[in-house]
């Protein structure tokens, strides 16, 4: 048999130019038990229209069913909030701040003491070297560092 026509219609169903009427032959010719092997792997697709108007669908009152299970009423648990609920977010917030102000408080606490402990001891040793004789300051105030950390009180150390 010749599929001339056949794959013509084909051809131009594939590029949309069929009418609904060539597209109805096709459907009509793939829905026959004799088809050429060629042509076999198109079957389904003209194939599947008539199928699945037969199978199973959906009865009537699915619809209604659905409707009736989403919009069964339930209880509503009403939750009572506080005012200290509501306000709890600025509470964790200005902790976080007073957190944060304490430890920037007390970091810099730490770092003014070293510095004037430093400028303290500078000074205490510039003025133990005047108690000496006058040489070079830059010597001086080295070990007279040292020696005012060794001149520390015992009873403070002991304690």
């Amino acid at each position: 048999m010749d599929y001339k026509y056949i794959d013509q219609l084909l051809e131009r169903y594939w590029r949309g130019k069929t009418s609904l009427q060539e597209e109805e032959i096709l459907r009509m010719f793939f829905s026959q038990e004799d088809i050429p092997a060629a042509l076999l792997p198109y079957r389904d697709l003209f194939v599947y229209e008539q199928n699945e108007k037969e199978m199973e669908k959906l009865g009537d009152d699915f619809d209604q069913r659905i409707l009736g299970m989403i919009q069964e009423d339930e209880p509503v648990k009403a939750r009572v909030i506080t005012m200290r609920h509501r306000l709890m977010p600025l509470f964790k917030a200005a902790a976080v701040v007073a957190i944060l102000l304490t430890l920037g408080n007390a970091m810099q606490a730490a770092f003014s003491d070293g510095d004037v402990r430093q400028v303290t001891s500078s000074a205490a040793a510039v003025e133990h070297s005047r108690k000496g004789l006058s040489v070079a300051k830059a010597d001086s105030v080295v070990s007279d560092t040292l020696q005012h950390k060794m001149e520390l009180p015992v009873s403070t150390i002991t304690k």
